[in-house]
């Protein structure tokens, strides 16, 4: 069976990727690196912890979109441009994560990397869910 593309309305149209791939039978979903851009692929903000909560948005959305929530989130591995920002604003960024997320951890990874390919983003969230 082909794979299911997974490229909902309320994200900025994919450009040489797609937001999320989902795979039968056992519907694993692979989502996409997500940034905090807005539908129109506008940056939400400068600030890290607004940043991460739309790039956490954008990621369960693509979820929704495949029929999922955040309870069906396995992995997730967040790429941050600048570690001590990310640690400085951590509180707030916990803050935002259990407002969408709960108290659900997937099994997650942080990595600080050089630079995204988007100038001004600041964390870029990837994610693999098991739906059901």
């Amino acid at each position: 069976m082909e794979p299911t593309l997974v490229n909902p309305s309320s994200l900025a149209p994919p450009r040489g990727y797609n937001h999320g791939v989902l795979f039968p039978p056992g519907r694993l979903l692979f989502v996409a690196g997500q940034i905090g851009w807005d539908a129109h692929g506008r940056i939400v903000s400068d600030d890290i912890a607004e940043q991460f909560e739309q790039a956490l948005r954008n990621v369960l959305d693509v979820v929704r979109a495949a029929g999922g929530g955040p309870e069906h989130v396995g992995r997730m591995v967040a790429y941050v441009t600048d570690r001590a920002r990310y640690l400085e604003r951590a509180t707030d960024i916990g803050v935002r994560w259990r407002a969408l997320m709960g108290k659900r951890y997937p099994a997650m990874a942080l990595v600080e990397v050089a630079a995204l390919l988007e100038p001004r983003a600041l964390v870029e969230l990837e994610a693999m869910a098991v739906l059901p």
